[in-house]
């Protein structure tokens, strides 16, 4: 086991600085929190495309108490934010590109903006793929060929859980991308198309109560619903191992 993992029912969770993230010609970073891994639970597809992840990061305080829990690792919450952040500041250094595929066209060209003043050395392009449950053959031809024509360091995919972790695994092997990281959300926090809570429930590590008084119709399910599921399984864990 990497000095840099610690192993959750399976899945090597990336517990160090996002400095230290492997150097490989391409890699997929994805993230877990509590509704995610309870959705893999359900679905082996998604499961598999956690497990190939080459970056699986513990993305919610749900993650992060399961593993205390389960083998007494002190690890820390890296967020989908923390990843965005952190390779916008080293593509900026290094007059870096990226790509972000998913989401509106709204909500593309205002990341487009915002990155233009915030991070001027960095090209960027982008993609808002059709908004449908499954994408035809001709729909992730399209998209691959979208990134490729462009050829970023890093290609942010934006189409939430399960779809977009499944989809970049899926499509790995096509993309002509250095780093391949699904964040979902962070296109409309960064956008400010959707209020990232404030830092006041971020530094208690209850942002999850944020976003479901952010956004209570949306995300009750995944809170109040599998949230208890989650301690569940968390504890069915605990005593299995």
């Amino acid at each position: 086991m990497s000095e840099n993992l610690s192993n959750y029912a399976g899945y090597n969770l990336f517990t160090k600085s996002l400095d230290d993230l492997p150097q490989a010609p391409k890699i997929v970073i994805n993230t877990i929190n509590q509704y995610s891994f309870c959705m893999a639970e359900k679905e082996a597809e998604f499961k598999n495309a956690l497990l190939e992840s080459e970056v699986l990061l513990p993305d919610g305080v749900g993650i992060v108490a399961a593993v205390r829990l389960q083998n007494g690792d002190k690890i820390n919450k890296i967020s989908g934010s923390d990843l965005h952040y952190h390779l916008l500041n080293k593509l900026n250094q290094e007059y870096g590109s990226c790509f972000y595929l998913g989401s509106t066209e709204t909500t593309l060209k205002k990341i487009k903006e915002k990155i233009a003043l915030e991070y001027p050395n960095i090209r960027v392009s982008y993609y808002s793929p059709p908004f449908k449950a499954t994408f035809s053959d001709e729909d992730n031809a399209n998209m691959v060929f979208q990134v490729n024509q462009f050829k970023p360091d890093a290609l942010f995919v934006g189409m939430t859980a399960p779809k977009q972790e499944k989809w970049a695994i899926a499509h790995k092997q096509q993309l002509d991308a250095k780093v391949i990281g699904s964040i979902g959300a962070v296109f409309d926090f960064y956008a400010g198309t959707v209020n990232r809570p404030a830092n006041f429930w971020v530094n208690l590590r209850c942002e999850w109560f944020g976003r479901l008084l952010n956004e209570p119709q949306r995300m009750w399910k995944r809170y109040l619903y599998y949230g208890p599921i989650f301690v569940y399984t968390l504890l069915k864990y605990k005593i299995k191992y």
